[in-house]
Protein backbone atom coordinates (compact mmCIF):
# COMPACT_ATOMS: atom_id res chain seq x y z
CA UNK A 1 0.00 0.00 0.00
CA UNK A 2 1.33 3.45 -0.93
CA UNK A 3 1.27 5.64 2.17
CA UNK A 4 1.34 8.89 0.15
CA UNK A 5 -2.21 8.14 -1.00
CA UNK A 6 -3.31 8.07 2.67
CA UNK A 7 -1.37 11.08 3.99
CA UNK A 8 -1.42 14.36 2.10
CA UNK A 9 1.38 16.91 2.07
CA UNK A 10 -1.08 19.44 3.52
CA UNK A 11 -1.74 17.16 6.49
CA UNK A 12 1.96 16.95 7.22
CA UNK A 13 2.56 20.67 6.63
CA UNK A 14 -0.24 21.50 9.08
CA UNK A 15 1.62 19.56 11.78
CA UNK A 16 4.82 21.59 11.38
CA UNK A 17 4.85 24.30 14.03
CA UNK A 18 7.37 26.84 15.27
CA UNK A 19 8.90 26.43 18.72
CA UNK A 20 11.94 28.43 19.86
CA UNK A 21 12.21 29.89 16.34
CA UNK A 22 12.57 26.40 14.82
CA UNK A 23 10.16 24.51 12.60
CA UNK A 24 9.37 21.29 14.42
CA UNK A 25 6.91 18.43 14.64
CA UNK A 26 5.56 17.13 17.93
CA UNK A 27 6.20 13.58 19.06
CA UNK A 28 2.46 12.83 19.22
CA UNK A 29 1.92 14.00 15.62
CA UNK A 30 4.87 11.97 14.37
CA UNK A 31 3.67 8.88 16.26
CA UNK A 32 0.25 9.27 14.67
CA UNK A 33 1.77 9.55 11.19
CA UNK A 34 4.05 6.54 11.81
CA UNK A 35 1.13 4.52 13.16
CA UNK A 36 2.72 3.91 16.59
CA UNK A 37 1.94 5.06 20.11
CA UNK A 38 3.67 8.23 21.30
CA UNK A 39 5.09 6.23 24.20
CA UNK A 40 6.67 3.71 21.78
CA UNK A 41 8.19 6.47 19.65
CA UNK A 42 9.69 8.20 22.70
CA UNK A 43 11.07 4.88 24.03
CA UNK A 44 12.81 4.26 20.69
CA UNK A 45 14.29 7.75 20.85
CA UNK A 46 15.47 7.26 24.46
CA UNK A 47 17.16 3.97 23.52
CA UNK A 48 19.07 5.90 20.83
CA UNK A 49 19.38 9.25 22.59
CA UNK A 50 22.92 9.85 21.27
CA UNK A 51 21.40 10.25 17.80
CA UNK A 52 19.26 13.18 18.98
CA UNK A 53 21.33 16.18 20.07
CA UNK A 54 19.43 19.24 21.26
CA UNK A 55 19.33 20.80 17.78
CA UNK A 56 17.51 17.66 16.55
CA UNK A 57 15.05 17.25 19.43
CA UNK A 58 13.67 19.75 21.93
CA UNK A 59 12.30 18.76 25.30
CA UNK A 60 9.38 21.13 25.72
CA UNK A 61 8.89 23.06 28.94
CA UNK A 62 5.55 23.03 30.72
CA UNK A 63 4.89 26.61 29.56
CA UNK A 64 5.57 25.62 25.94
CA UNK A 65 3.27 22.63 26.28
CA UNK A 66 0.49 24.83 27.67
CA UNK A 67 1.00 27.44 24.93
CA UNK A 68 0.88 24.76 22.22
CA UNK A 69 -2.06 23.04 23.94
CA UNK A 70 -4.23 26.00 22.98
CA UNK A 71 -4.08 24.44 19.53
CA UNK A 72 -3.54 20.80 20.46
CA UNK A 73 -6.06 19.95 23.16
CA UNK A 74 -4.80 16.52 24.22
CA UNK A 75 -1.25 17.81 24.68
CA UNK A 76 -2.03 19.78 27.85
CA UNK A 77 -2.37 16.54 29.83
CA UNK A 78 1.12 15.37 28.84
CA UNK A 79 3.85 15.69 31.44
CA UNK A 80 6.57 15.65 28.81
CA UNK A 81 6.55 16.34 25.12
CA UNK A 82 9.26 16.39 22.52
CA UNK A 83 9.53 18.38 19.34
CA UNK A 84 11.71 17.19 16.47
CA UNK A 85 13.43 19.48 13.99
CA UNK A 86 13.80 18.46 10.36
CA UNK A 87 17.11 16.75 11.17
CA UNK A 88 15.50 14.97 14.12
CA UNK A 89 12.68 13.68 11.95
CA UNK A 90 15.26 12.46 9.47
CA UNK A 91 17.10 10.67 12.28
CA UNK A 92 13.86 8.99 13.34
CA UNK A 93 13.96 6.96 10.13
CA UNK A 94 17.07 5.21 11.42
CA UNK A 95 15.42 4.49 14.77
CA UNK A 96 12.04 3.31 13.49
CA UNK A 97 12.63 0.41 11.13
CA UNK A 98 9.26 -0.13 9.53
CA UNK A 99 8.25 0.30 5.90
CA UNK A 100 5.59 2.81 6.96
CA UNK A 101 8.18 4.86 8.89
CA UNK A 102 10.40 5.05 5.82
CA UNK A 103 7.55 6.16 3.55
CA UNK A 104 6.23 8.67 6.08
CA UNK A 105 9.74 10.08 6.56
CA UNK A 106 10.07 10.63 2.82
CA UNK A 107 6.76 12.52 2.83
CA UNK A 108 7.80 14.60 5.84
CA UNK A 109 11.16 15.50 4.28
CA UNK A 110 9.33 16.60 1.12
CA UNK A 111 6.94 18.71 3.23
CA UNK A 112 9.85 20.43 5.03
CA UNK A 113 11.56 21.06 1.68
CA UNK A 114 8.37 22.45 0.14
CA UNK A 115 7.82 24.69 3.16
CA UNK A 116 11.37 26.02 2.83
CA UNK A 117 10.79 26.73 -0.88
CA UNK A 118 7.54 28.55 -0.11
CA UNK A 119 9.22 30.65 2.57
CA UNK A 120 12.04 31.57 0.18
CA UNK A 121 9.50 32.53 -2.49
CA UNK A 122 7.65 34.70 0.01
CA UNK A 123 10.93 36.27 1.10
CA UNK A 124 11.78 37.07 -2.54
CA UNK A 125 8.32 38.54 -3.05
CA UNK A 126 8.65 40.63 0.11
CA UNK A 127 11.98 42.02 -1.12
CA UNK A 128 10.47 42.86 -4.53
CA UNK A 129 7.44 44.52 -2.95
CA UNK A 130 9.69 46.57 -0.68
CA UNK A 131 11.73 47.71 -3.70
CA UNK A 132 8.53 48.68 -5.54
CA UNK A 133 7.26 50.59 -2.52
CA UNK A 134 10.54 52.49 -2.30
CA UNK A 135 10.47 53.24 -6.03
CA UNK A 136 6.88 54.45 -5.96
CA UNK A 137 7.47 56.49 -2.83
CA UNK A 138 10.17 58.36 -4.74
CA UNK A 139 7.76 58.70 -7.68
CA UNK A 140 5.05 59.94 -5.30
CA UNK A 141 7.30 62.78 -4.19
CA UNK A 142 8.03 63.71 -7.81
CA UNK A 143 4.34 63.51 -8.72
CA UNK A 144 3.40 65.69 -5.73
CA UNK A 145 5.95 68.28 -6.84
CA UNK A 146 4.54 68.23 -10.39
CA UNK A 147 0.95 68.60 -9.11
CA UNK A 148 2.05 71.48 -6.91
CA UNK A 149 3.53 73.26 -9.93
CA UNK A 150 0.38 72.60 -12.00
CA UNK A 151 -1.83 73.98 -9.21
CA UNK A 152 0.28 77.13 -9.11
CA UNK A 153 -0.17 77.53 -12.85
CA UNK A 154 -3.92 77.07 -12.53
CA UNK A 155 -4.32 79.64 -9.81
CA UNK A 156 -5.71 82.92 -11.16
CA UNK A 157 -3.28 85.75 -11.41
CA UNK A 158 -3.75 88.49 -8.93
CA UNK A 159 -6.17 90.99 -10.38
CA UNK A 160 -4.82 94.30 -11.54
CA UNK A 161 -7.20 97.19 -11.33
CA UNK A 162 -9.06 97.28 -14.62
CA UNK A 163 -8.96 100.51 -16.51
CA UNK A 164 -12.33 102.21 -16.76
CA UNK A 165 -13.89 102.14 -20.12
CA UNK A 166 -15.51 105.26 -21.38
CA UNK A 167 -14.81 108.98 -21.49
CA UNK A 168 -12.70 110.51 -18.97
CA UNK A 169 -13.87 113.59 -17.45
CA UNK A 170 -11.26 116.17 -17.38
CA UNK A 171 -11.44 118.96 -15.05
CA UNK A 172 -10.94 122.15 -16.70
CA UNK A 173 -7.75 123.63 -15.81
CA UNK A 174 -8.15 126.47 -13.47
CA UNK A 175 -7.26 129.81 -14.94
CA UNK A 176 -5.10 132.04 -13.16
Amino acid sequence: MNISSLISAETIAAKIIIVRDKRVMLDRDLAQLYGVETRALNQAVKRNISRFPEDFMLSLTREEILRISQFVISLKFSKTAYAFTEQGVSMLSSVLNSERAIQVNILIMRAFTRLREILLTHKDLAIKIEALEKKYTEHDQTIKTIFGAIKQLLEPLPEKPKPRIGFRSYEEPTRR
